[in-house]
């Protein structure tokens, strides 16, 4: 049971660098760095390929969250508490996951939304990014768990 949940994690944490990377990499700053410049790291400049990514990386992401909740309510909590920074974690990947999915909705052809909601989509997803970021870097240090 240790190994599967170890697995897990290390499947998170490759879909959140991942997503990250591909998500910054939509947002030209490694053209503009001249990131993209070094060898090996062209493609981090190609909007199409960062984009793919990063749908690949967020149904990776949807896929996981939605596994490890089904896998915790059908087998049971074992004993299990969620914690607080767990409940905290839940809360903004479901944000980032309604934000994402409301900027692909936004993405559609013949969808028009006027720009101010287009503005506050896509800094309330940036938002949950840098956020889910920060609690997982601080998780990380302190050795938080998701369960206790």
């Amino acid at each position: 049971m240790k190994s599967k949940g170890k697995t897990r994690s290390y499947i998170y944490g490759l879909i959140l660098f991942l997503i990250t990377l591909s998500g910054f990499g939509q947002m030209p700053i490694f053209s503009r760095y001249y990131i993209a410049s070094i060898p090996g790291l062209g493609w981090l400049g190609e909007f199409y390929t960062t984009h793919i990514l990063h749908y690949a990386s967020a149904a990776g992401l949807i896929f996981l969250a939605v596994y490890v909740l089904f896998d915790f309510v059908v087998q049971g909590a074992g004993g299990k508490r969620i914690t607080g920074s767990g409940y905290l974690k839940m809360g903004i990947i479901a944000g980032l996951i309604i934000s994402g999915g409301l900027m692909v909705v936004k993405n559609l052809p013949g969808i028009y939304w006027d720009h101010t909601a287009v503005i506050v989509l896509d800094l309330t997803h940036l938002g949950f990014c840098m956020a889910l970021l920060m609690v997982s870097l601080y998780t990380l240090i302190f050795k938080k768990s998701w369960v206790k």
